[in-house]
Parts: structure tokens; C-alpha cells; sequence
């Protein structure tokens, strides 16, 4: 199927498009993990591992949140 023929499909509503799409390669872009390091003074790896076992998550978790909500809030 062409691409004008997906899009007219698509724009119509009519159609449900899932049978058009490959699922098990579909990603969401932007969202592909990308590697990053970044040095914290002991006091604050101690603060923020304190902090994520009283939450039951992980570290990393925990940073990845805080800074998704702040970056949300800027963006807000």
C-alpha cells in the first residue's frame, strides 16, 4: 500500500489501520534509551538512595522521574 493510500485511509476514520501496520517492529520515537553519565557528590548519591528505598524503587528510577516532572512542568 502506498503511503497516500494509508494517509487517505487514515484520515477518513473509517478504517481500522492496525492490519496495515507491523506491530512487532513499531517504536515510539524519541523513547529509544540513550546511555548518559553524571557525577553526583557522595552526600547526594547517599540522599538520593535513601530516598528511593523509602519509594521501593530504584535510583534510577527515582532520578528519571524527578527529572521528567521537572522537565514537564518547564514545558508546561
Amino acid at each position: 500500500m502506498k503511503a497516500s493510500e494509508f494517509d487517505k485511509l487514515f484520515d477518513e476514520g473509517e478504517t481500522d489501520m492496525t492490519p496495515f501496520l507491523d506491530m512487532a517492529s513499531a517504536t515510539r520515537p524519541g523513547l529509544t534509551p540513550k546511555r548518559v553519565n553524571v557525577d553526583f557528590p557522595q552526600w547526594m548519591v547517599d540522599a538520593l538512595d535513601n530516598e528511593a528505598r523509602r519509594q521501593g524503587v530504584t535510583r534510577q528510577s527515582l532520578i528519571k522521574h524527578w527529572l521528567a516532572d521537572r522537565l514537564d512542568r518547564k514545558a508546561g
